[in-house]
C-alpha cells in the first residue's frame, strides 16, 4: 500500500509547481549592465562609469542634432540632461562598440530614455542603425513627435537631418586650431572631462581628435 500512497502525494504536489515559461528561461535584461551618469556629452552622447571605470556610451538607434545646429542640438543635450542627472543608476542594453570605441546601448532609467528622445522630438529614429532596436517602435514614437511638432520637427518636415548636416560639416575646424579668443587648450591643462566638453561647444574642435563629440575622453 505504500506504493500508492506515495504515487497519490506526488500528485498532490506537482501542481504547486509551476511550469518553466519562455520568459522565465530566457530574461529580456540578460545582457544589461548597470552603470552610473558621469556626464552628458551632446543630445546622444554620455560617459558612464560601468564596472570600476569611465566609459563613453552612444544612444543606439538614434540621432540627435549636432551641438552647432542651433538651437536645437544645445536644446537636446538640455533635455539629455533633465532626463539624466549626474550620479543616477541606469541600465545599459549594449548593441555594439563603435568605430571610436564608444559602447552604442539603450539607456533605460525610469524609462528608454533613446526612446523618450525621439518620442520628445529631441533626436531622429537613426533608419541607418534601427535593426539594432524595436525599429517599428522609434519610426512610431517620431511619427507622433512630427505629428505634434515638438522640438525638431517645429520646422515643417523637420530640421536638417544630423547625418546630412555632419556630411556637409565634413571634417571642418578652425585652422589655426584656435577659437577667436586665440588660445589653444591642451587636455592635460583643462584637468576635467566636463571642462573639455564646454570647450568643444565653444569652438575648440581640435579636443576632439576622432570626431566622435567627446573632448578629452580620458579626462576624470
Amino acid at each position: 500500500m505504500a506504493r500508492p500512497v506515495l504515487a497519490l502525494l506526488l500528485g498532490l504536489l506537482v501542481p504547486l509547481t509551476p511550469p518553466l515559461t519562455q520568459s522565465l528561461l530566457a530574461p529580456a535584461s540578460a545582457q544589461s549592465l548597470r552603470a552610473v551618469v558621469l556626464s552628458i556629452g551632446d543630445g546622444d552622447t554620455i560617459r558612464v562609469r560601468q564596472g570600476g571605470r569611465a566609459i563613453t556610451v552612444r544612444l543606439a538607434c538614434i540621432d540627435a542634432p549636432e551641438t552647432t545646429q542651433s538651437p536645437y542640438g544645445v536644446a537636446a543635450r538640455r533635455y539629455l540632461q533633465q532626463r539624466l542627472r549626474i550620479g543616477q543608476e541606469v541600465t545599459l542594453q549594449p548593441k555594439t562598440i563603435d568605430r571610436y570605441g564608444r559602447t552604442v546601448a539603450e539607456v533605460i532609467g525610469e524609462i528608454n530614455i533613446n526612446l523618450v528622445m525621439v518620442e520628445d522630438g529631441q533626436a531622429f529614429a537613426y533608419r541607418r542603425y534601427l535593426d539594432a532596436c524595436d525599429a517599428r517602435e522609434y519610426l512610431d514614437a517620431e511619427f507622433r513627435a512630427s505629428r505634434h511638432r515638438y522640438g525638431v520637427w517645429q520646422v515643417e518636415g523637420g530640421i536638417t537631418r544630423p547625418w546630412d548636416f555632419r556630411r556637409g560639416q565634413g571634417a571642418a575646424v578652425i585652422p589655426d586650431g584656435t577659437t577667436p579668443g586665440g588660445h589653444r587648450y591642451r587636455c592635460r591643462e583643462i584637468g576635467s572631462h566636463a571642462r573639455a566638453q564646454q570647450l568643444l561647444r565653444q569652438g575648440h574642435t581640435y579636443l576632439d581628435g576622432n570626431g566622435d563629440g567627446e573632448a578629452c575622453e580620458w579626462l576624470p
